[in-house]
C-alpha cells in the first residue's frame, strides 16, 4: 500500500473518534467564531505532533512516565471542569447570538483550542506514540509519506467539521435549539470529565 494513503487511513482512523477537541471546533462552527483559525491550530498541532512521534518516538518516550501522564490528566480535568462550569452558566442564561460573538477574542479562542489539543493526553497516544511507534520501523522517505498523509487526513478532518457546522449553523440560530446543543456538549464534556477522573484515581 501506498505509505502516503496508508497514512491518510490510519490517520483519519484516529481522529474520527469524537471527543472533546472535535465537539470544540464543531462548536464554534456553529457560532461562527473564528472558524478558520480554530482549524488551522487543530491541523498545525496535529501537523507537528504527527512528525515529533514518527522521528523522535524512541527519545520521547524515555521521558513520557505515568508522572507525566498523570499531570496531564490533572491539568485536563481542571480545564474541563472550569469549561463545563462556563456551559452551565451559558444553559441557565438568555443567548444572544451576535452580542456573544463580539465579547469572544482571538486570543481567548486561540487559547481555549491549544488548550484542548495540548491538556489531552489522548492527542499525544493517538499522534505521537501510535503513529510513531507503528512508522519506527518505515524508511525515512516512506516516514515522509506517511506523516504528509496522517496530516492532511487531519487538516480535511477538521476543516470539514468546522466548515460543515458553521454551514449548517444558519439553520440553528435559535435559542431552544442551541440550549439543546449546549446540554448536549455539558453532558459530552461531563462524560469525558469522569473518564479523566478514573484514569487519574488509576494512579493511585
Amino acid at each position: 500500500m501506498n505509505y502516503l494513503l496508508l497514512g491518510f487511513l490510519t490517520g483519519l482512523s484516529l481522529i474520527l473518534a469524537i471527543g472533546a477537541q472535535n465537539i470544540f471546533v464543531i462548536e464554534q462552527g456553529l457560532k461562527k467564531q473564528y472558524v478558520f483559525l480554530v482549524c488551522l491550530i487543530c491541523s498545525i498541532s496535529d501537523f507537528i505532533l504527527i512528525f515529533f512521534g514518527i522521528f523522535l518516538f524512541n527519545y520521547f518516550g524515555k521521558f513520557f512516565n505515568s508522572s507525566i501522564e498523570l499531570f496531564l490528566n490533572i491539568i485536563l480535568f481542571i480545564f474541563l471542569s472550569h469549561f463545563i462550569y462556563g456551559k452551565i452558566s451559558i444553559q441557565k442564561s438568555k443567548i444572544f447570538f451576535n452580542k456573544r460573538l463580539k465579547k469572544i477574542s482571538a486570543s481567548s479562542i486561540i487559547t481555549k483550542t491549544l488548550a484542548f489539543t495540548y491538556l489531552n493526553p489522548h492527542v499525544y497516544s493517538d499522534t505521537v506514540f501510535f503513529l510513531g511507534n507503528f512508522s519506527k520501523n518505515f524508511l525515512t522517505i516512506n516516514k515522509y509519506y506517511f506523516g504528509i498523509g496522517a496530516s492532511i487526513a487531519s487538516l480535511l478532518f477538521f476543516f470539514t467539521i468546522g466548515y460543515l457546522s458553521k454551514f449548517l449553523s444558519k439553520f440553528l440560530q435559535s435559542e431552544t435549539i442551541w440550549k439543546r446543543i449546549n446540554l448536549f456538549i455539558i453532558i459530552f464534556m461531563s462524560i469525558i470529565t469522569f473518564y479523566v477522573m478514573i484514569e487519574i484515581f488509576k494512579f493511585f
